[in-house]
């Protein structure tokens, strides 16, 4: 009876993280067609995003559930193929925005490197989890070959976090660790754009992040403070900055998803972006997967973040799905193999539950 009114307790609090889920991407998509109808912008992209994460959560679910090894290998594998077919990922002389695609292919290996990983945590075997982890090291590798620095170091970080999951008891306050990292990079872009980096080091932040960078962001913070509450308007951003429009090579957007929301979406649409990283964490938190799985998956989800703060990775729908998909995988409650499995799931549950 102990065991089975755990695993309610357990499947309410799965339900509980999925109606969150519900609610936030919801409030996203209502939120862009709500500032889209006040300045008539284009809510396409915010939509596509949403409709991509919500895509990618579901198949990631199905797939964790089914084949909660084979799922995330293959993703992982599906993430490396994309960044070597797809030469658009790969950063390279034809692309002049920083961080525009280089910032993609850096996401891409990074997601990879977390399936890898996850599904290294996912296996018994140790032959196999240690060629797993190599898979991991090779988009690490792969990143460094195509000159993504961003992205070798977003996938070694991935990798030693993922390893040292494996010695950390309570996920809760390493997730708190984790959503700390992205507050911190955030509130750095947030400083830059605002001025408010102390002069000696000013320029030292600006050198490394590029001057054009540091103009865009600079450019998001003044249509925030022009129209704080609804911004600019979804899609804006390139006709309504002055940087933007005198770029011989621009796509329109700041290069951090932070001051994009908030330029274009106001303070409210910085609130459903964090609430939807929240959520992720919450999800992970509350999951049914072993610590090191959900851990592993928050470490990768956040050097996303931390990519996306500085970059241009989540305008890319491949990342997008990436996200939603490593995501859904970390969280899915794999599906009993037999009547011993069932037997012995609670108990399972119940001390994963207790560890965490």
């Amino acid at each position: 009876m102990a065991s089975a009114s755990g695993a309610d307790a357990d499947g309410g609090r799965r339900s509980a993280a999925d109606a969150a889920g519900v609610v936030v991407l919801g409030a996203c998509a209502g939120w862009s067609l709500i500032t889209a109808a006040a300045h008539d912008g284009r809510p396409e992209g915010v939509l596509l995003a949403v409709l991509a994460v919500a895509a990618g959560y579901a198949a990631g679910r199905i797939g964790g559930a089914v084949v909660p090894v084979g799922a995330p290998v293959a993703a992982a594998l599906a993430g490396i193929a994309l960044t070597l077919a797809v030469p658009h990922l790969a950063p390279g002389p034809q692309i002049g925005a920083p961080l525009g695609h280089a910032g993609a292919t850096a996401a891409v290996l990074t997601l990879s490197a977390g399936a890898a990983c996850c599904a290294a945590w996912g296996t018994s075997h140790p032959a196999v989890r240690f060629a797993l982890r190599l898979l991991a090291a090779g988009a690490a590798l792969l990143a460094a070959l195509l000159g993504s620095t961003v992205g070798c170091v977003a996938c070694v970080a991935v990798l030693l976090c993922s390893v040292a999951a494996g010695r950390t008891p309570h996920r809760g306050a390493a997730l708190a660790v984790l959503a700390s990292v992205a507050v911190l990079v955030t509130g750095l872009t947030w400083s830059v754009a605002a001025r408010a980096v102390p002069s000696g080091s000013g320029g030292a932040v600006e050198e490394r992040l590029t001057p054009h960078r540091v103009e865009l962001w600079q450019d998001a913070w003044r249509l925030l403070a022009e129209e704080p509450a609804l911004g600019a308007g979804p899609g804006r951003f390139g006709e309504l900055s002055a940087t933007s429009a005198h770029s011989l090579v621009s796509d329109g957007r700041p290069h951090s998803a932070a001051l994009q929301q908030a330029a274009e979406q106001g303070v409210v649409g910085v609130v459903l972006l964090a609430a939807a990283f929240g959520w992720v964490l919450y999800a992970l938190w509350r999951g049914p997967r072993p610590t090191p799985v959900a851990l592993t998956a928050g470490a990768a989800l956040t050097a996303l973040a931390t990519i996306a703060a500085l970059g241009n990775a989540l305008s890319f729908t491949a990342v997008s799905v990436g996200a939603g998909l490593l995501a859904g995988m970390a969280t899915a409650r794999p599906l009993p193999a037999g009547p011993a499995s069932r037997t012995a799931e609670p108990r399972s549950q119940d001390a994963g539950r207790a560890a965490a």
